[in-house]
């Protein structure tokens, strides 16, 4: 895990390098189409990117963006009126059997149907009218490091292209350094408080959502803590009532438009006694976790990549093995 995480920053430059035409391609295809809407469909942390791109194409393309259950399909064989829609389906396998079945009845409802995979001959890249690879490489921990970074910036690099933001994609060429800047900052401070931690939330808010539901998974696949990921407008309807003295949050803040309010939610947690683990923003009495300053679409992936090297260590600290999950393997091929 801490080797291929480490290896993101490379996998992104290549990435862009690589799939330049395509995203181009991708971008004029889309602008031509005009969907009408655009339906997600993944699993795990391909479902967390997903919540990425939906914030992203609705904030910057002003097109409504909603999950697919996969279960509508493999389950309960329904389908969806999706004529002028996008499909995205987001797989780092593009094999898993549900996703199969949701794209391709996605295809006979009349979507576009786009894939991202990091198996470029994969059943689900066949499926689709077009695919782009994440270019992740091999990715053997169970735990997807790489590989969600991946994703995410490849989204980036759709919706720059596909609204011709340049300020956008100006700022996803500068990812990779940032990436590897974000991989040395220290996060060691929040071991002592997670180590011996049962429960914890983790918090974002629009593009930084997708990262709290990510690094929730993460802590507990690889350091066996029961972390839940929530919006910073959800967790203080009845999750705040959970919060004593003690309880840790990790809180994560881009700097645009929803900074102020993860902040007064901080405030709020150290109100209530919280031990609060805060990247991004300010809070007397907060644990700082150190971020890298960018374009807000990118600070997402910046931070996640400083988790990634905190939750390697996490998981050790805590005698566990992030490569060897309990219960778990690398591709999970749900029905």
């Amino acid at each position: 895990m801490f080797r291929e995480a480490a290896e993101a920053p490379e996998v992104v430059r290549k990435q862009i390098q690589a799939n330049e035409i395509r995203a181009q391609e991708l971008g004029d295809i889309l602008q031509r189409r005009a969907p009408r809407a655009v339906v997600t469909c993944a699993r795990g942390s391909s479902d967390h990117a997903a919540t990425f791109a939906r914030y992203l194409i609705e904030t910057h393309v002003g097109v409504l963006t909603s999950s697919a259950s996969p279960s509508l399909s493999s389950v309960y064989a329904t389908s969806t009126d999706l004529r002028d829609a996008a499909f995205i389906a987001i797989s780092q396998s593009g094999k898993s059997p549900d996703l199969l079945a949701a794209a391709e009845r996605a295809r006979q409802s009349g979507a576009f149907v786009i894939a991202l995979s990091n198996t470029p001959d994969s059943p689900l890249a066949r499926l689709a009218h077009y695919s782009m690879d994440l270019h992740a490489g091999a990715e053997t921990s169970v735990a997807a490091t790489k590989s969600y970074i991946a994703s995410l910036s490849a989204i980036v690099h759709i919706v720059a292209n596909w609204t011709r933001n340049a300020g956008l994609l100006d700022a996803l060429l500068l990812a990779p350094q940032h990436l590897r800047e974000a991989w040395s900052l220290d996060w060691s401070a929040a071991i002592a408080h997670l180590r011996s931690a049962i429960n914890l939330f983790v918090v974002g808010r629009g593009y930084g959502l997708a990262i709290a539901q990510e690094a929730a998974l993460k802590l507990k696949e690889t350091c066996g803590l029961h972390a839940e990921g929530f919006s910073a407008a959800e967790v203080q309807h009845g999750p705040m009532a959970l919060v004593r003295p003690g309880f840790p949050v990790l809180a994560f803040s881009q700097s645009d438009e929803t900074r102020g309010g993860i902040e007064t939610l901080s405030r709020n947690f150290l109100e209530r006694g919280a031990t609060l683990l805060l990247a991004g923003g300010r809070a007397d009495g907060a644990i700082a976790l150190p971020v890298v300053a960018a374009h807000p679409v990118i600070e997402p992936m910046l931070m996640i990549q400083s988790f990634y090297r905190l939750a390697a260590s996490l998981a050790l600290a805590r005698g566990l093995d992030p490569d060897v999950p309990p219960h778990l393997r690398k591709v999970t091929e749900t029905f």
